[in-house]
């Protein structure tokens, strides 16, 4: 069966069947930065796929589901992690009770209500709620959780496919409680020999932990290596 492609005014995209392989990253667009294919769906094992090809799904409800690689790439080091020192006072006053994996489904609800700048609403469909809880579930998938008094008021989720990890989303309704639960996300994956952490795309909170930018080739030898070593 030949492929199948959505003609954009900006190039020509992809369109997934249900057994169809992701395409050659070079085949992905420039504008907008890294669409390279539209449709498919959410199972376990597309997405697995995806993210070991170094591509993630981004899309709004109503919209088909759009698959992602831009370039350059937002990264993180965890070896590289820069805490400044106001949020290191905040870590050491213990303000929050810090969890692994009890909340996950409650975690990226709650980032699917959050407002985004910019944003009129949320890539963070119920879709997309299952599809990942359902990687949670094997898993894949990591919250880490800010707690006060037994309430969650903060964290983040990503999935973690052997010594990589793929940043996704995170949440606060107490100052700071995302913020403290990504440098207890980063700090483990540090001590469990992960090498990067994927933050997909350049935001300010990213850059002040010491993410940088760096082009999609570079990612993917990093990303080769890092999936294939357990």
């Amino acid at each position: 069966m030949s492929n199948q492609y959505y003609r954009l005014a900006t190039g020509y995209v992809l369109a997934l069947q249900a057994n169809s392989a992701f395409p050659p990253l070079h085949e992905a667009l420039t504008e907008p930065n890294g669409l390279i294919a539209i449709g498919g769906d959410l199972s376990s094992q597309r997405l697995l796929d995806a993210y070991r090809h170094g591509i993630f799904p981004w899309f709004s409800e109503g919209e088909p589901i759009l698959w992602w690689s831009p370039s350059p790439r937002m990264v993180l080091f965890p070896t590289e992690l820069n805490v400044s020192r106001s949020l290191s006072k905040v870590i050491n006053k213990q303000l929050f009770d810090i969890r692994f994996n009890t909340a996950f489904r409650e975690v990226i609800t709650a980032c699917s209500l959050t407002a985004r700048p910019q944003q009129s609403g949320t890539w963070i469909s119920p879709e997309m709620i299952e599809a990942y809880c359902q990687l949670h579930a094997q898993g894949y998938a990591i919250s880490v959780e800010s707690w006060q008094n037994d309430v969650l008021v903060g964290g983040c989720y990503g999935i973690k496919i052997n010594r990589m990890f793929y940043g996704e989303s995170m949440f606060h309704h107490v100052s700071d409680a995302s913020k403290v639960a990504f440098v207890h996300l980063a700090r483990d994956l540090e001590a469990k020999q992960v090498g990067l952490i994927d933050c997909q795309m350049h935001t300010p909170l990213l850059a002040s932990f010491g993410a940088h930018e760096i082009p999609r080739d570079e990612f993917l030898q990093h990303l080769t290596t890092l999936t294939a070593s357990p």
